[in-house]
């Protein structure tokens, strides 16, 4: 009985490791247009891809924590909470970003 219990450790590792490497850090979108300038076509494709971003952010921010609730409380936790948080500040940036573009935009069209 006690022979599966370092076969057992191995099998929690390994996952615990290719659980790691599937979670895969989206690639932001460009820079978005200016709002002052851009044309409508511009902004709905824009808009798509920070679209995009969003939703491969949460994805990734998801697969983070399923890691942090599958890893031991350790510095290997620490780091995920890290990396969690930096991805949350990005992905706030980024999208703010747009936003901002996106309010001028349209206090352009009225």
């Amino acid at each position: 009985m006690k022979a599966w219990i370092p076969l057992t450790l191995v099998f929690a590792f390994g996952l615990a490791a290719h659980a790691q490497a599937t979670c895969t850090y989206p690639q932001s979108p460009a820079k978005p247009p200016n709002g002052s300038t851009a044309s409508r076509d511009e902004m709905i494709a824009a808009k798509h891809d920070f679209d995009r971003y969003n939703g491969e952010m949460n994805v990734y921010l998801d697969c983070l924590n399923l890691e942090m609730d599958a890893t031991p409380k350790d510095l290997s936790k620490l780091t995920l909470v890290q990396k969690h948080n930096a991805a949350v500040d990005e992905l706030q940036a980024v999208v703010g970003k747009f936003n901002e573009q996106l309010k001028i935009f349209k206090a352009k069209q009225k």
